[in-house]
């Protein structure tokens, strides 16, 4: 499976980091790709960690476990770095994608060692900005999608559009704080 995209999401339940694993998978699949996106379960409750997945390739995918040798992560609570080896079978050849207000030389220290592109992205900061609450999972959502290269900018960005008019159809009031917030953390992931 050398054309497989694996990606494994870091968070907190309620975060959202489930759902932007499953809105990623959504988009991905709109633009013809294969995909996987799925939670671990366990004995989830509000602010446990949990972990979620994605699988994507222009190739059916036959496999259907968790991942332990992703070529991306994403942690939507910075928290977690002290509890959770985040950095776990990652490819130094991927990267990992951190929500944090602190630079990349701040957080490799908490790495254990990881020596592959580290982004940091202040997705509370960005969220609380476009949306007026902390919702980190949609700017780490575009963060991903930037540094992944998933699929071409304006895809992703029509495709989210359409997701949001479906999922917030009785609440479009929403729907531009979301497209901001997916827009500005997109920027700052491709730029990094």
């Amino acid at each position: 499976m050398k054309n497989t995209l694996e990606i494994r999401w870091h968070g907190r339940g309620g975060q959202g980091a489930k759902t932007a694993a499953l809105l990623l998978a959504d988009v991905a699949f709109t633009a013809g790709k294969n995909v996987q996106g799925f939670p671990e379960y366990g004995p989830e409750r509000m602010g446990a960690p949990i972990t979620a997945f994605n699988r994507i390739s222009p190739d059916p995918i036959r496999v259907h476990s968790n991942i332990y040798e992703p070529d991306f992560v994403a942690v939507v609570d910075e928290t977690l770095l002290a509890s959770v080896n985040v950095t776990d079978g990652l490819s130094k050849d991927g990267a990992i994608i951190i929500n944090t207000p602190k630079s990349a030389e701040e957080i490799k220290p908490l790495l254990r060692g990881y020596e592959g592109r580290v982004i940091t992205i202040d997705a509370r900061g960005i969220s609380e900005q476009t949306l007026g609450k902390n919702f980190p999972n949609t700017p780490m959502l575009a963060a991903m999608a930037a540094v992944t290269g998933v699929m071409e900018k304006d895809d992703f960005f029509r495709e989210m559009q359409a997701s949001f008019a479906h999922k917030f159809a009785k609440k479009p009031q929403v729907i531009e704080g979301n497209m901001k917030a997916l827009q500005m953390a997109y920027e700052v992931a491709e730029n990094a």
